[in-house]
């Protein structure tokens, strides 16, 4: 399993238009994709209801894993986005 740290970017953390955009790209993705908080539970990426619940804020470290197929490449495509500030596209 591959994992990674970052940083979220966006202005409203993992909240509204970032969280959906993230979602999306996350069920894109051919290796399952979990998502945490350092302290918390992984959740699926995926699923914006599990996103929601972890009450993410910018500035706040996650923390990503990814399992299967292409695995470091979607890791790649989900960490360029949450560092990125989606609020301002």
């Amino acid at each position: 399993m591959a994992e990674r740290t970052t940083v979220v970017a966006s202005q409203s953390g993992l909240h509204a238009r970032p969280a959906a955009v993230f979602v999306k790209a996350a069920a894109e993705q051919p290796a399952k994709v979990t998502i945490r908080k350092p302290d918390g539970e992984p959740v699926d990426a995926s699923s914006i209801l599990s996103l929601m619940t972890l009450g993410v804020e910018q500035g706040d470290e996650v923390i990503l894993a990814a399992e299967g197929d292409r695995a470091e490449e979607a890791l790649d495509t989900l960490i360029a986005l949450l560092e990125t500030d989606l609020d301002a596209e």
